[in-house]
C-alpha cells in the first residue's frame, strides 16, 4: 500500500529529512529494491512521486527529486562508480568492535567478489570455504557459482568467523555468516544503511550503495586487463551484454585520464 511503501522509504532514509532528498537518494533507494517484481517496483516509484508530490503542494520542497527519474523502471543509466582511492577511503574502517569488525569484513567481501547485496546477506557457513579461498553463491535464476577471494578478504574472513562471530550469537543458532546485534541475519536494509553511514563518515559525495561496489570491482577489473567473459562469470550474468555496460564505464574513466595527464593538453 501507499503508507507501507512511504515508511519503508523513510525507514531506509534514516536521519535524513524528506525534504532534503534528491535525486541520487531516490536511485540509491530503488537499487536497493532491485530484486523486487516489476510490478512491486513500478508501484513504490509511484508513490513516492505522490509522495512528493503532495510534498510540493504543501511547500515543503520547490521540486521534486523524482523529476530526475526516467520512467517507472528508473530508465537504463551508466551505474556509480568509485575510484579506487574512494574504495579505499571507504573500506579501510578501523575496527574498535565487533559491529565495525563485520563492517570491514561485508566492505572488503562486497568490493572483492562483486555479490550482489541480496547474495551477501543470504551467505551461510557452509558458502565460504577458507582454505580453498573460495566463496559459493546462488545467485539468480538459483544458478550456483564459485568467486575466488583475495588473501586480505580471507584474513578478515576468517577472524570475523572463527573470533568475532561467535559472540554475536548470543546463544542464538543461525549458519547465516553476518549477524545483526541480535544474532539473527543481517537484512539488506542494514547493510545499505551501515554504507551511506559509512559514506558520510569519510566524506564522499557520490551517492554510494552495496552495488556501488559490485559496479566498482567490475570496472576496475576490466581497467586492469580481465577479459570480459571472466567478469560476466564472477558477477552471475546470464547474457555478456549485461556485463558490456562496465566497457563503457571503463571507457570513460580512461578518456577521463587521458585528457587530465596528457601533456599536450596541460
Amino acid at each position: 500500500s501507499y503508507q507501507n511503501d512511504i515508511s519503508q522509504f523513510i525507514i531506509f532514509l534514516g536521519k535524513k529529512d524528506v525534504i532534503s532528498v534528491d535525486d541520487g537518494d531516490i536511485r540509491t533507494y530503488v537499487r536497493s529494491l532491485k530484486d523486487l517484481s516489476s510490478t512491486s517496483l513500478s508501484r513504490k516509484i509511484s508513490s513516492l512521486r505522490t509522495f512528493f508530490d503532495f510534498l510540493i503542494k504543501k511547500r515543503y520542497i520547490k521540486k521534486s527529486p523524482m523529476d530526475a527519474i526516467e520512467g517507472p523502471k528508473l530508465g537504463k543509466y551508466l551505474p556509480d562508480v568509485l575510484t579506487i582511492e574512494e574504495v579505499t577511503r571507504l573500506i579501510e574502517i578501523e575496527p574498535k568492535d565487533s559491529f565495525s569488525f563485520r563492517n570491514r569484513c561485508i566492505l572488503e567481501l562486497l568490493y572483492s567478489s562483486g555479490l550482489r547485496i541480496s547474495e551477501l546477506v543470504s551467505l551461510k557457513l557452509e558458502n565460504i570455504n577458507l582454505n580453498s579461498a573460495i566463496v559459493k553463491v546462488m545467485g539468480k535464476g538459483s544458478k550456483e557459482r564459485i568467486i575466488p577471494l583475495n588473501d586480505y578478504t580471507i584474513e578478515f574472513l576468517e577472524k570475523y568467523i572463527k573470533e568475532i562471530r561467535p559472540a554475536m550469537l548470543k546463544g542464538t543458532q543461525t549458519d547465516y555468516v553476518f549477524l545483526n546485534n541480535h544474532g539473527k541475519v543481517l537484512s539488506r536494509q542494514a547493510v545499505f544503511l551501515m554504507i551511506k553511514k559509512r559514506a558520510e563518515e569519510v566524506g564522499l559525495k557520490k551517492s554510494i550503495s552495496p552495488h556501488t561496489l559490485r559496479h566498482s570491482f567490475a570496472t576496475h577489473m576490466l581497467q586492469s586487463g580481465a577479459d570480459i567473459r571472466f567478469i560476466q562469470e564472477l558477477l552471475g550474468h546470464s547474457d555478456v551484454a549485461t556485463t558490456e555496460i562496465y566497457t563503457h564505464i571503463a571507457n570513460e574513466t580512461l578518456k577521463r585520464d587521458y585528457d587530465q595527464y596528457n601533456p599536450r593538453d596541460n
